[in-house]
C-alpha cells in the first residue's frame, strides 16, 4: 500500500531526476501553457494518459473523470467542470484536436451495465455514469458477445455526440480549427485503438 510518504519520496526522486533534467521547459512553462490537444479520459488510476501517449509536461490538456464523459450542453447557471474545462480549452487555449479516450474494465461502465451497481456506486457516481443509460440499453439490445467493451467503446461514441453540442466546439470546427478523436486503452495488454472517423469503427494503433 502506498503512504503519503511514498508520495513524498517520490516528488524527491522527481525533483532529483525528471525535474532537474527539465529545468529549462518548467521555466518556459511558468510563463504560460500552450497544448495543442486537450483529451479527455477516465479517472482510473490504471489509464494515465501522459504515460500512455508519453507526454511532456505542458503537452496535453487534460480532464478525467469518471468514465471520460462529457455532459451535453448545458448553460443552466449550475456547476459544469467538464464544459469549463471545454471552454477554456477551446476559446482561451486554442486547442486544434480534442480526444475522448475510454479504456478496458472502466468500474464506471460496469456500473451502468448492472442497475444495482448503479443504485449502489453513491450519490454523485449513480446520477453521473446514468448519462449512459440510454447508449446501454441500445448496446445490450444488440446482443455484443462483450457488452462491457460495447459500451465503452459507445462511451466514447457518446462523449464525442455530446461535443458538438456545444456551440463553440461546432463553431471551432466549421472553421477548422478543431477536430474530435476518440480512443481506447486496453489495460491488460497495453494497446491503444484509434477511432477511423470515415470507417466508424476502432482500429488498433501499430506499435
Amino acid at each position: 500500500m502506498k503512504t503519503i510518504e511514498d508520495l513524498l519520496n517520490g516528488y524527491r526522486r522527481f525533483r532529483r531526476g525528471v525535474y532537474g533534467q527539465q529545468v529549462d521547459l518548467y521555466a518556459r512553462l511558468a510563463r504560460g501553457q500552450d497544448p495543442d490537444i486537450m483529451l479527455i479520459g477516465c479517472a482510473d488510476s490504471r489509464a494515465d494518459p501522459s504515460d500512455i501517449f508519453d507526454t511532456a509536461p505542458g503537452e496535453l490538456f487534460t480532464v478525467r473523470n469518471v468514465a471520460n464523459l462529457v455532459p451535453p450542453y448545458q448553460p443552466d447557471g449550475s456547476l459544469h467542470g467538464v464544459s469549463a474545462a471545454l471552454e477554456f480549452a477551446v476559446g482561451n487555449l486554442g486547442v486544434h484536436h480534442i480526444v475522448v479516450m475510454g479504456h478496458g474494465q472502466c468500474g464506471g461502465v460496469k456500473a451502468c451495465l448492472h442497475p444495482e451497481r448503479q443504485r449502489q456506486a453513491g450519490e454523485f457516481v449513480g446520477p453521473w455514469v446514468s448519462q449512459l443509460d440510454e447508449v446501454r440499453d441500445r448496446v445490450l439490445a444488440e446482443q455484443p458477445s462483450d457488452p462491457q467493451l460495447a459500451l465503452e467503446l459507445a462511451g466514447v461514441h457518446h462523449s464525442l455526440k455530446n461535443l458538438m453540442t456545444f456551440p463553440f466546439v461546432r463553431e471551432a470546427i466549421a472553421a477548422g480549427r478543431l477536430e474530435l478523436h476518440g480512443a481506447w486503452f486496453a489495460i491488460s495488454s497495453g494497446e491503444l485503438s484509434w477511432l477511423d472517423s470515415q470507417e466508424d469503427c476502432f482500429q488498433l494503433v501499430s506499435h
